[in-house]
This record gives C-alpha cells, structure tokens and sequence, in this order.
C-alpha cells in the first residue's frame, strides 16, 4: 500500500529539467512576414534567426472577394422613404379609397386608381401629338 502511494506520488510530481547543449536553443530571432500577390519569403542571413512567410492574397489594402460587392438588405441601407411608403402601403390596407381586397372602402380605390390612369394616358396622349404637329 504504502509503495503504490509513493508510486502515485512520483508520477504525479514534475519531471526535472533537461539539461540543453548549445545546439538546443530555441532561435533568438523570430520574424513573421505577411505576403501579397507574387512576393517571394525572404531568405534568412543570420543562423539564429528563423523567418515565418504566410500568403494574404492579393493587397494588404484590398477587401477579400467573398466580402465584396454584397448588397445590403438591412434596414439602415433603405431611404427613408422608401421605408415610409412601405409602411404608409401597409397601414392604409382596408381603408376607403385603398383598392385592397380587405375592408369594406377597399373597392373604391380601384375605381379611382382606374381613373386616374386612363386621364395621366389621355394627358400624355395629348402631349405627344402637341410635340409631333409641331415643325
């Protein structure tokens, strides 16, 4: 019992420390270089020192493509009123003279929008025949 506790005693303390040769010394010097587009890793001049040479694309000042030309659908990249006609379109459903199929003013709408069609074509009908008699 009491060998088994000094067993479990030793293996659970730090092992001591190895001793290193000159050889074993971790480098003095660590350089770590980030490349753009065709630039080659430098060579090391100096036996202690180690360079560490990584590939970041095309320009350090260039938005990577998977980030570029995104469009935003959020709601602060809408004008304002275009986020005020949605709402106004929204809340006006039902009401006399919205041409929506819900309520009971909704029909009313229709035959106006009708109307205010047929007289904007007539208007421009007129406009362009002003334009063509004209020399």
């Amino acid at each position: 019992m009491i060998s088994s506790l000094l067993f479990a005693a030793l293996m659970a303390s730090p092992a001591p420390a190895q001793v290193r040769g000159p050889q074993d010394e971790p480098p003095k010097r660590v350089r770590s270089i980030l490349l753009y587009g065709d630039e080659q890793c430098p060579k090391t001049e100096d036996p202690d020192e180690i360079v560490v040479c990584a590939n970041a694309g095309e320009s350090p000042y260039r938005i990577p493509k998977r980030f570029r030309n995104q469009p935003k659908e959020d709601a602060g990249s809408n004008a304002w009123t275009n986020r005020v006609e949605a709402v106004e379109q929204f809340n006006r459903a039902g009401l006399p003279n919205s041409c929506s199929p819900v309520g009971t003013g909704g029909q009313t709408g229709c035959t106006r929008a009708a109307i205010r069609q047929w007289y904007q074509e007539r208007l421009d009908a007129k406009a362009k025949a002003a334009r063509a008699a004209t020399p």
